[in-house]
């Protein structure tokens, strides 16, 4: 009688709706993206960077990989995490404005679309000015830093008074570790910024931030080593990438030295060694494909009338499958400009 009562009043509670998503491989249920802040290409091959080594070997990559024409690193990474230009998302500064009320992307993050689609979010940032991601109702957990960057002079560089932290990095993976630890969420983005730090401080290229790119590498070797304890390493696609490179002490506008970043994929379904460059010019990765590709495997769309430039790189898989549910965007893609529009001086960090 008991169980008879029970099901029969089952038919009256509501059931919270959860968006479905399809798909395209089913052993993808979470997608962790790590951003090394200024990483050359060039000081990611130079430097003591086994555990970057291991993920390029295991998976697929370019070296030659371009973020946005303006290379400074909050217009870049909305970017990378909204898959279109800064024009659109209308993130145009680089540094933390003395707004009256929060200011946010015009158009949805990978966070937002992922919470509508029923999956959890992280965002961990060694960087005060990603508060702009930390939308309400849409990170569900968080550590963005309340510390400020060190004052730049008139070149770009740091006050020899308050030098790089060396220890940036280790901050923001111990708070990735446990959130992944504790959490497992579906999608998380994760913010290393003392590669960065040291260009600016010390130079790109330079024994000092080739240094802090082998810190970072250790902090992503602690990072998957986090995934593998919590038995998600067969389930999570893992991207790698930076929002810009650099020269001398700064990095900026439409400078290919800035331009040019990393971009590597390993996890299920992925391709083993595949230098995508080999698919030819057409297949040019930029970083508004970071988004593009996390939505296709995880089955998200954004709005209809979101002109979303990325592309899902799906030459980096090795299943047909994909091609049944494959990512495009949803209307004409706006073009990059291709001269300076940012607003802010490349000075900033």
């Amino acid at each position: 009688m008991n169980r008879f009562i029970i099901a029969l009043l089952s038919l009256f509670i509501p059931v919270p709706l959860v968006a479905q998503t399809t798909r395209p491989i089913a052993g993808i249920d979470h997608v962790l993206i790590i951003s090394v802040d200024g990483l050359r290409p060039d000081v990611l091959l130079r430097a003591d960077t086994p555990n970057m080594h291991t993920l390029f070997h295991n998976g697929s990559f370019t070296f030659w990989a371009q973020t946005t024409v303006q290379s400074t690193t909050l217009p870049s990474h909305v970017s990378m995490l909204t898959g279109v230009v800064p024009e659109v998302h209308a993130i145009l500064w680089n540094s933390d404005m003395p707004f009256s009320e929060p200011v946010y992307p015009a158009v949805p993050t990978l966070f937002e679309l992922a919470k509508k689609a029923g999956l959890t979010t992280a965002l961990v940032s060694g960087k005060h000015k990603f508060e702009v991601f930390d939308k309400p109702g849409v990170l569900d957990w968080k550590y963005i830093t309340k510390l400020k960057p060190p004052t730049t002079g008139p070149t770009g560089t740091y006050d020899p008074a308050t030098p790089p932290d060396p220890n940036a990095d280790s901050m923001v993976t111990e708070r990735a570790v446990e959130i992944i630890r504790d959490h497992k969420p579906g999608v998380m983005f994760i913010h290393l910024p003392g590669v960065d730090s040291f260009g600016h401080g010390m130079g790109w290229g330079s024994p000092a931030q080739l240094e802090s790119a082998g810190e970072a590498d250790r902090c992503i070797g602690l990072i998957l080593t986090a995934l593998s304890d919590a038995r998600m390493t067969d389930s999570t696609l893992v991207i790698v990438t930076a929002d810009h490179g650099g020269s001398g002490r700064t990095h900026g506008p439409d400078d290919p030295a800035s331009r040019t970043i990393p971009w590597i994929i390993s996890g299920p379904h992925v391709r083993r060694g595949l230098d995508l460059t080999l698919m030819g010019h057409a297949r040019e990765v930029q970083t508004f494909d970071t988004f593009a590709t996390a939505c296709a495997v995880l089955g998200l769309h954004p709005p209809i009338d979101d002109p979303v430039i990325g592309r899902f790189v799906e030459e980096a898989f090795d299943t047909g499958d994909l091609l049944l549910d494959k990512y495009e965007p949803k209307m004409v893609p706006a073009t990059e400009p291709t001269t300076e529009t940012a607003t802010e001086p490349a000075t900033n960090p």
